[in-house]
């Protein structure tokens, strides 16, 4: 499918840049038509040379190349190629990227672009999850930029974790699959042809006109894991308690504030095929709601009588008709976190359960990282703190396979 494809390659500073000559290589290899960009950066790790050689076209680096800019010749690369890919993309890249900025020749060609673009991501685990960069990472989503990665592995600075940039071969896939099929959209993944149900952020349960009960919930984590979900290629439905938070592409967002609001919205998005309860439900509610605001009395304190709230989790979970295929719920703990989520999950009748500290001193609640313990009916898996929305990629590429398992032993 690539033969005689036109393909920008934007090569970003990092010690991920000798990859871009094997993935020059590979996408000669399959007859594509290659030109090479080298930002200030990139220079310090491979030469223009290099890439000019492997490419057989002259390799651009600077934007006021008086040669080329007779010609408006920026524009011109900008929007003769048939796809930019950007490999490796570092954080600065993107942030540029995601703001608009157009500094040097790499930029600009990117804001000046009417062609799809597609970016490998590259860059140490702590500014992968830095919740700079998965702001950005969202905006691009948002700006239909497809990310390829980054895969988790050891890092060049000795660390851990996700940040390392795809392999050449599994970004040529990526250029491939986008040359025949058209960029990603919610229509592929490994969730595509599925159902998820996710509830997100606090409940508000009223005391009166102006005032009620909540909790510091800030969404986030029920919100990038519609996100993921969505991209996996599921039909997904965000039921999601007050929040500012901006609706994941290709997501349907139902907005509740009640415990029992929530409840009744879930169960008419019944039938599903996964059910993720992330919302931090509040379990009690006043027993009654005044109908004008309650006034200050001199000495005197009102009493508030408490009903409980239903149970979602436990709810969907023993669902004697429309169970889903995979339960999974959260439990947010501030002590004895292993220990209270492994009860939980037996008490609620869910299928898996999310455990984080929340407790003051973890510093999670409401950030935007996420320190998580996956438990099953097979036991416990605890995951190294990373940004909420690499928990929620991983956790359903997780639920994916574990729906792909559950498919082939039914057969």
């Amino acid at each position: 499918m690539l033969k005689d494809k036109r393909i920008l390659l934007i090569i970003s500073g990092g010690i991920a840049a000798y990859k871009s000559l094997d993935l020059i290589r590979r996408l000669k290899a399959k007859g594509a038509d290659v030109t090479g960009v080298l930002t200030k950066g990139a220079q310090e790790f491979i030469t223009p040379l290099s890439v000019t050689s492997l490419t057989g076209n002259k390799a651009h680096s600077d934007l006021f190349d008086a040669a080329q800019e007779g010609e408006m010749g920026h524009i011109e690369l900008s929007r003769s190629a048939d796809l930019i890919v950007v490999a490796p993309a570092t954080a600065n890249l993107m942030a540029r990227m995601a703001h608009g900025l157009a500094d040097d020749l790499a930029s600009t060609l990117l804001l000046a672009t009417d062609k799809p673009v597609m970016i490998a991501p590259a860059m140490n685990v702590r500014m992968w999850q830095h919740g700079a960069t998965q702001r950005n990472l969202e905006q691009l989503r948002q700006d239909n930029i497809e990310i390829i990665g980054p895969v988790e592995g050891d890092m060049a600075c000795g660390e851990y974790g996700p940040g390392r940039m795809s392999e050449p071969e599994a970004i040529v896939e990526a250029v491939d699959r986008f040359f025949e099929q058209g960029p990603q959209s919610q229509t592929q993944g490994p969730l595509t042809g599925l159902k998820v149900l996710i509830t997100a952020g606090p409940t508000h349960e009223p005391i009166d006109p102006v005032r009620y009960i909540a909790n510091r919930s800030s969404g986030k984590q029920g919100f990038a894991l519609a996100q993921a979900a969505s991209r996996l290629g599921a039909k997904t439905i965000l039921v999601t308690g007050p929040s500012t938070l901006k609706t994941p592409t290709g997501v349907t967002r139902i907005d509740v504030e009640t415990a029992q609001e929530m409840l009744d919205a879930s169960l008419e998005v019944l039938p599903v095929d996964i059910g993720i309860f992330a919302a931090a439900v509040a379990d009690w509610r006043p027993k009654q709601v005044a109908t004008a605001k309650l006034k200050k009395k001199a000495g005197k304190t009102p009493a508030l009588a408490f009903t409980e709230n239903p149970d979602i989790l436990k709810t969907i979970s023993t669902h004697k008709k429309s169970r889903p295929r995979l339960v999974i719920g959260f439990a947010a703990e501030t002590h004895d976190v292993s220990k209270n989520a492994q009860a939980k999950r037996k008490a609620k009748g869910c299928d898996w359960i999310v455990a984080n500290d929340v407790s003051p001193e973890s510093g999670i609640f409401g950030g935007d990282v996420n320190r998580v313990e996956l438990i099953s009916e097979v036991g416990s898996e605890a995951w190294p703190e990373m940004s909420k929305q690499t928990v929620a990629e991983k956790l359903l590429k997780l639920a994916a396979d574990h729906l792909t398992k559950q498919a082939q032993k039914a057969k």
